[in-house]
């Protein structure tokens, strides 16, 4: 047990967080029909500012990983551009973001995509159920191209160019969503990693391409830019536990850590009716671990503050309260009831249910 608190400043890496509160990324679907950020997610992302770090809603790192409607992308100038108000907002407020880089894979059709990408997998195997298009409104997911070697290299040097991108339009960092069920997720999985070649078959071969994604961010812009998103137990876009789950992540963080990566970022979404993350596993994972450990999801301020007393985690990631109240922090600061969101609007355009939210008093 420690007096270590949740508004406390903290190091990561080379840079200071002004207190140990993460904004979890959340899926907002307020950028436009070329991928391209729009105003409103400046004033969004400004006024939430005070979290010590914030994480984006998932960008696609290119046309095939553009999977949602109206989801941002960092594979053009028009783009990058764009995310320059969003960045210079919160650094105004001496706030950190990072961009989430999501190659969505599997998890996406070709209403939602640019007219040349291509829906994308480690194997053919396709979603259950349906997904929302503005076009074409709820479409069966389609059965992806398994991905070629080529396909890979690409994906690779994509995630490469949208992580310089994301520097470029002044982001602190990148983390590499592997989590959720999309494409870095579906290579870890013998579930839909079904390959026989040196991407799949061994735990060691589908760990390879999240491990050579990571290596290569980090030699682009620097570990201290770069951590990572994992979900082991998540069930989220059909994935499901495996029996060697637990080996898979603790192989991976290693390999991670090796390669110089200043977070990981764990997915714990027992409280949206998710599978548990046993303490355990949770605990494994911290210890292998020797930089900044951060648990989102499923935290109120209390049991935050007991995780961070404890040593299970170095940081608190929240999702809905963010949204839903852009001074989080000084509400539970001064110990002021949080506004309730509104799920209507969570993936609406404009500013209903996005930016309207009050500050208290």
């Amino acid at each position: 047990m420690s007096d270590k608190s949740l508004f406390e400043s903290v190091a990561m890496g080379s840079m200071t967080l002004s207190n140990r509160l993460v904004m979890n990324p959340m899926t907002r679907s307020r950028a436009d029909a070329d991928a391209v950020p729009t105003p409103i997610m400046a004033t969004y992302y400004g006024q939430r500012a005070s979290a010590g770090l914030i994480v984006t809603e998932g960008i696609a790192p290119s046309a095939n990983g553009k999977g949602y409607a109206r989801i941002p992308g960092l594979w053009n100038d028009a783009q990058v551009q764009a995310w320059k108000p969003v960045t210079a907002a919160v650094h105004a407020r001496n706030g950190k973001i990072f961009a989430q880089l999501m190659h969505t894979g599997r998890v996406s059709h070709v209403a939602n995509m640019p007219s040349a990408a291509k829906v994308v997998a480690p194997s053919a195997v396709a979603l259950a159920g349906q997904m929302y298009t503005d076009a074409q409104g709820m479409q069966d997911y389609p059965v992806p191209e398994a991905m070629t070697d080529a396909d890979i290299a690409q994906a690779k040097s994509e995630f490469v160019q949208a992580a310089k991108n994301a520097i470029a339009a002044g982001f602190d960092g990148i983390e590499l969503h592997a989590a959720n069920g999309y494409l870095l997720e579906q290579f870890l999985s013998p579930d839909t990693n079904r390959r026989t070649d040196a991407w799949g078959g061994s735990i060691d071969q589908r760990i390879r391409f999240v491990v050579d994604v990571a290596r290569e961010a980090v030699a682009a812009i620097g570990g201290d830019k770069v951590g990572i998103r994992i979900s082991p137990y998540g069930t989220n876009s059909g994935m499901g536990t495996y029996p060697e789950v637990d080996e898979t992540y603790l192989k991976l963080v290693t390999q991670l850590a090796d390669a110089g990566l200043v977070y990981v970022h764990l997915v714990d979404h027992v409280g949206l009716g998710a599978p548990a993350v046993p303490l355990a596993f949770k605990q494994a994972l911290r210890k292998a671990w020797p930089r900044t450990f951060i648990i989102g999801g499923s935290f109120d301020q209390a049991s935050g503050q007991q995780a961070v007393a404890d040593g299970l985690t170095d940081l608190v990631g929240m999702g809905r309260n963010f949204l839903s109240n852009p001074d989080l922090v000084e509400r539970m600061q001064k110990g002021l009831p949080l506004a309730a969101p509104d799920f209507n609007t969570f993936f609406t355009p404009g500013e209903k249910g996005y930016t309207d939210y009050p500050v208290a008093g």
